[in-house]
């Protein structure tokens, strides 16, 4: 029986094979990599967050400016027709 039991232990002890410490290798980096992915996730939708919040606030700042364009030209063109016009006085109105 003890012949039995120390059989085991040499088995449990023979050396691994190329495949096998590949294959052991291979699981922990597997591990690892499920392990940071959490944290690789969170930063990827920070960086998405803060990239589209940036290009929003690009987009709404550049329609703001062309429209704000917009409303000075038309005001230009009512002071060109009121200048075209003349001053109202109480002769002419």
């Amino acid at each position: 029986m003890a012949d039995k039991g120390m059989e085991g232990l040499a088995e449990a002890a023979k050396p691994l094979t190329q495949a096998q410490k590949n294959l052991i290798k291979r699981q922990q980096e597997l591990q690892q990599w499920r392990n940071n992915s959490q944290k690789l996730r969170g930063r990827n939708v920070i960086t998405g967050l803060t990239i589209g919040a940036f290009v929003l606030g690009m987009f709404t700042y550049t329609i703001l400016s062309v429209k704000q364009e917009r409303i000075m030209d038309e005001i230009d063109e009512e002071a060109k027709v009121f200048i075209m016009k003349g001053p109202r006085t109480g002769a002419n109105s």
